[in-house]
């Protein structure tokens, strides 16, 4: 199947280049990058001279013409523009900006500060977590991959959601994430001496996912969500953790809890449930994995739930390919299938 990934020289884009190299059912046509059109690959990523590609300029026709499938690695409000009209041409889109997350336009324009997209092409786009909607994936031709920051939190918190274990009402989520989070781009908080033997909060008075974190959460409670989220950057390339802490509507066993998330991720190969030691970002480095861990806290009576992936594999690119495995009918481990990286 022939692919394009427009935003190549992203972190999100080379990282996709990487996966789709290595998929047996998905062919590298095109790579579009409106900064460097013209330049070799090579030339962005050093690591890849090996591969005799030049990114190209932006060319709807061009790309519906010899493309089938197109990935969208860009910045929030360029998908806006892009994906109705290759969607018109007929074209199959995951995109991994928050252009189409949102079901309520006015909700993207208060937290994203853009335009939104028109309502038809909203309610075509299907969320991409499909650990939880397979079934809706499997008929989509616009695919809204999840964020990192809600892959993580929502594959932790939907069991307990799903099986009334907690209160919606009180969910508190901690949030740490590596540098490559915030993108390749020029900007002093990234600077090396600002990130490095530091740790920091970021947004504290309100970040855009959590509209999202709390639309999903929302589905499974029949109820008007709301959580306080606060991410934090933590001087490493790669991974979150998420660590949500929410009271139990009832006395629950460590045992009992345990058995509601393995019964949801007994057919989830990408989901692991650790029994022994806590979930960590080393442990799922280079993977397509989810690390849970969960903790009954009997005195206070809360749960606490620690969630670990990598964010440009399963919170970006790897799940992208994630749904494109489900959305053709492909074994869902495919082209995935490689194991963390350690050390």
């Amino acid at each position: 199947m022939k692919t394009a990934v427009i935003g190549s020289t992203g972190y999100g884009g080379v990282e996709l280049i990487r996966l789709i190299e290595g998929h047996p059912h998905l062919e590298l046509a095109m790579l579009v990058s409106t900064s460097q059109a013209g330049e070799r690959l090579s030339r962005a990523y050093p690591h890849l001279q090996h591969l005799e590609y030049t990114f190209q300029e932006l060319d709807v026709e061009r790309i519906s013409q010899e493309t089938e499938l197109v990935f969208l690695a860009t910045p929030p409000g360029v998908s806006v523009n892009l994906t109705p009209q290759l969607r018109a041409r007929g074209k199959m889109v995951i995109d991994l900006s928050g252009d189409f997350r949102l079901e309520d336009g006015r909700s993207y324009e208060a937290w994203y500060n853009r335009k939104a997209a028109p309502d038809r092409w909203l309610e075509e786009a299907v969320y991409g977590l499909s650990e939880w909607f397979a079934e809706e994936i499997r008929k989509a031709d616009l695919i809204a991959n999840p964020g990192c920051y809600p892959t993580a939190t929502l594959l932790g918190l939907l069991p307990l959601l799903r099986a009334k274990m907690i209160d919606h009402r009180a969910l508190i989520i901690d949030a740490k994430s590596g540098v490559t989070g915030a993108g390749r781009k020029v900007d002093q908080s990234l600077l090396f001496c600002e990130v490095n033997e530091n740790l920091r909060p970021y947004k504290v008075d309100g970040h855009q996912h959590i509209p999202e974190i709390e639309q999903i959460a929302g589905r499974f409670c029949s109820a008007d969500v709301k959580v306080r989220f606060v991410p934090h950057l933590v001087p490493m390339n790669r991974g979150i953790l998420v660590t949500l802490y929410t009271p139990m509507l009832h006395k629950y066993a460590m045992t009992e809890v345990l058995s509601v998330y393995k019964e949801a991720y007994e057919s989830a190969p990408f989901v692991r449930i650790v029994e022994r030691g806590w979930p960590a970002t080393k442990a799922v480095q280079g993977s397509n994995f989810c690390d849970i861990g969960v903790h009954v806290d009997e005195r206070t009576g809360w749960i606490t739930v620690l969630s670990a992936i990598d964010n440009l594999m399963k919170g970006a690119a790897g799940q992208a390919i994630q749904n494109a495995n489900v959305r053709m009918g492909w074994p869902v481990e495919t082209g995935l299938k490689g194991l963390p990286l350690v050390p």
